[in-house]
């Protein structure tokens, strides 16, 4: 899940995007709204969090024009005006949710997941291959109901490798989906990244090949075995 982050106070959106992902999304960050904007038009995003008051195009606007556009995307807003007027015009502007400044993590964690939730209601809420299973509501992976323990680039390597199954994922597409745009890694880093994910799978009962390279393109995981 990537998730955009549009606050002008630069250290709590430095605060907001290492605890976002520490939940294991991905996370890019602008400050102000007409560079959200340009994001949005080029990249695809599962839910922004914005500060309703912002530079150069404020909260509310930028709402506005992503819905006049047709956006669809769950937006949730952050705002020190704890007020029901203010809170009826970002909501009649397009915004699903508030949360008060200071931020409470934990809460904010739960509405963004709330809102995901919504927004992704048709999608299976459990990965599964061959005895591997991902469950991206708790973030648990399990192969053979045996537990595997990742560190979120691992987690989100796998998910996109999951979601795709047999089709070949390059490495441009796994550093698309995996990294934020403020810190994209050397191709190397991928590699050494399924390479530690296809230990932890092996140490767990999964096959040495469960991760397939495609040389030349990119990675998927193999035909599921006939027989258990």
């Amino acid at each position: 899940m990537r998730i955009l982050i549009v606050e002008d106070d630069l250290s709590l959106a430095e605060i907001l995007a290492t605890a976002l992902i520490e939940q294991r999304y991905v996370v890019d960050t602008v400050s102000d709204g007409e560079a959200a904007w340009q994001q949005v038009k080029t990249v695809t995003y599962d839910l922004i969090v914005m500060d309703m008051m912002l530079p150069k195009l404020d909260g509310i606007s930028l709402c506005k024009r992503l819905r006049s556009q047709s956006y669809g995307i769950p937006v949730l807003m952050l705002t020190a005006l704890n007020n029901i007027a203010d809170k009826v015009t970002g909501l009649d502007a397009g915004a699903d949710d508030y949360v008060i400044k200071p931020v409470d993590l934990q809460e904010l964690f739960a509405r963004i997941r709330a809102l995901l939730r919504r927004g992704s209601a048709q999608t299976p809420p459990i990965l599964e291959w061959d005895g591997l299973q991902l469950d991206p509501s708790t973030y648990e992976v399990t192969y053979e109901e045996k537990p595997l323990y990742l560190t979120p680039k691992e987690y989100s390597l796998l998910e996109v490798l999951l979601r795709n199954g047999r089709r070949v994922v390059s490495r441009s597409a796994i550093i698309e989906h995996v990294w934020s745009l403020e810190d994209p890694p050397e191709e190397d880093t991928v590699k050494a990244h399924i390479k530690t994910l296809r230990q932890k799978l092996k140490s767990v009962g999964a096959a040495s090949d469960f991760i397939e390279t495609v040389h030349g393109v990119g990675y998927r995981l193999r035909q599921p075995s006939l027989h258990q």
